[in-house]
């Protein structure tokens, strides 16, 4: 039988979802039955805090304390280059394999680099920025 969970700990949990769509329930179970949590109450609670995020496939934290989640939102690099590009919404059942060809300028690079300088494994902020470059040509926009 596994050990007891403390309730006094702080846990972390990291889950990848679609923004402002409710997740299924049986992808959070496993992660979250044995921290006493609903995953249906939990599931609403992602929705309702990446409202701003539609469309988007974004990492979430959650942070577990007296079986009471808080939802962070953790931005990646392509996520923050297609919400800089302004695309209408589509809904992701119907129209697969878009296109992100737009024109993206070289000050929203760098506001993204900034965003993401912790996370980035370069010395300087020119290395971060080069990081981000490279994710714009993957997916496939222009730098203006």
């Amino acid at each position: 039988m596994p050990p007891k969970i403390d309730v006094n700990q702080t846990t972390e949990i990291f889950i990848r979802t679609i923004g402002g769509e409710v997740g299924s329930v049986s992808s959070l179970a496993p992660k979250l039955g044995p921290l006493g949590l609903s995953p249906k109450k939990l599931g609403e609670q992602l929705s309702s805090s990446t409202k701003e995020w539609a469309g988007l496939k974004i990492i979430c934290k959650l942070k577990v304390l007296n079986r009471q989640a808080t939802v962070e939102i953790v931005p990646t690099s392509s996520s923050l280059i297609i919400r800089c590009l302004n695309e209408p919404k589509r809904d992701r059942k119907k129209i697969k394999n878009i296109k992100h060809d737009g024109n993206i300028e070289l000050e929203n690079i760098i506001k993204i680099a900034k965003i993401l300088r912790h996370k980035s494994e370069a010395i300087k902020i020119n290395g971060t920025i080069k990081e981000i470059l490279g994710t714009c040509k993957s997916i496939g926009c222009n730098v203006l």
